[in-house]
């Protein structure tokens, strides 16, 4: 399966339908529409679905991720705002999507991108309940959680 979609985040998404963002917005989850479902269905996609979402503009720029929904209109993605930031794409820009199958990760090296969250209570345990909501992660990629009511950008150095 491969296709190109206009992006959107999914705080816009989560707006329109009077929805909690921060559970769209600290995951890896993207939302397409259900032409999606239908030719990845047909396709006899491996389970989970796993994507590469990538710049046209900067092939360089490259994301794995899972799908949460698919309710977006036709020809639109919604991303979490940590990933369009990532691909170094705006409101509305064209990414291109690719079904992908990931071999499973043993191994992360993770980097956080300020001090700030070395001094949160315990730092790991908020790393390992914050993952849960993530799919994949890709070398270089920075991500970002929430705790407390604050932002954390991760960095992702190194995987195995």
């Amino acid at each position: 399966f491969q296709d190109s979609f206009r992006c959107h985040s999914v705080s816009l998404l989560a707006a329109e339908q009077q929805r909690d963002a921060s559970r769209l917005e600290y995951s890896d989850k993207i939302i397409l529409p259900p032409s999606c479902l239908e030719k990845l269905a047909q396709l006899e996609i491996q389970y989970p679905m796993m994507f590469q979402i990538a710049n046209p503009r900067a092939m360089e720029r490259k994301l794995h991720c899972g799908v949460l929904e698919f309710i977006a209109q036709e020809g639109m993605a919604y991303l979490p705002y940590w990933m369009m930031e990532n691909l170094r794409v705006s409101e509305g820009d064209i990414i291109q999507l690719r079904s992908v199958n990931l071999n499973k990760g043993s191994y992360v090296k993770l980097q956080p991108q300020l001090t700030d969250f070395i001094k949160i209570s315990n730092p790991k345990v908020v790393l390992e309940q914050s993952l849960r909501n993530f799919s994949a992660l890709t070398k270089g990629q920075t991500f970002r959680i929430l705790y407390n009511k604050k932002k954390y950008d991760i960095g992702v150095v190194e995987v195995k």
